[in-house]
């Protein structure tokens, strides 16, 4: 079975709860480690969230012990890495924001799916049935907008959901602005 959230994570929970901000929570994709969102979570704390970027279950702690330990990121199911997040979220004391990308964009959807996410963000993900996401173009303003019940959220056409999302680095500062 999955160990329960790591200490990091439940300081990263304990210091959102005390914020008071809304909490996002950042899920990395495969053959990541939660490091891969520092610039991003730095962006939006500067921008007032409370990011949180928590590990799969059992994750090391770095590229090296990675690297040197590549066993540890085997023998997880979906459903498995998709309550660890679940348990990780049902933590914090305000709904929370998810963004993942790639395989966390999919476990980001599960998420959103079981309702745990008052906004989501899954970019670059795979495939999969299921409801239709917001578009890269507009899922940042969404993602920044989705707490302000004056706005409504629409769903992308057919063709701009499946366009590549963008990675430029300035679009959570732009859609603050504009929040």
């Amino acid at each position: 079975m999955i160990d329960t959230v790591s200490r990091i994570t439940a300081d990263q929970v304990d210091q959102a709860n005390a914020s008071g901000r809304t909490p996002v929570v950042f899920i990395h994709g495969l053959w990541l480690l939660p490091s891969s969102w520092d610039r991003w979570a730095t962006m939006f704390e500067e921008a007032g969230y409370a990011p949180l970027t928590p590990g799969w279950p059992d994750d090391p702690p770095t590229v090296e012990e990675a690297k040197a330990h590549p066993e540890v990121f085997a023998h997880k199911t979906v459903g498995q890495v998709a309550d660890h997040f679940a348990e990780v979220i049902g933590r914090l004391t305000k709904k929370s924001a998810v963004i993942g990308h790639s395989f966390g964009g999919l476990i980001t959807q599960i998420l959103a799916g079981r309702g745990l996410a008052a906004a989501a963000v899954a970019s670059a993900t795979p495939r999969r049935k299921g409801p239709q996401v917001l578009s890269a173009r507009s899922s940042g303003h969404a993602l920044l907008s989705a707490f302000d019940s004056s706005r409504a959220l629409m769903p992308a056409s057919r063709s701009a959901a499946g366009r590549p999302w963008p990675t430029t680095a300035g679009w959570p500062r732009r859609c603050a602005a504009r929040a």
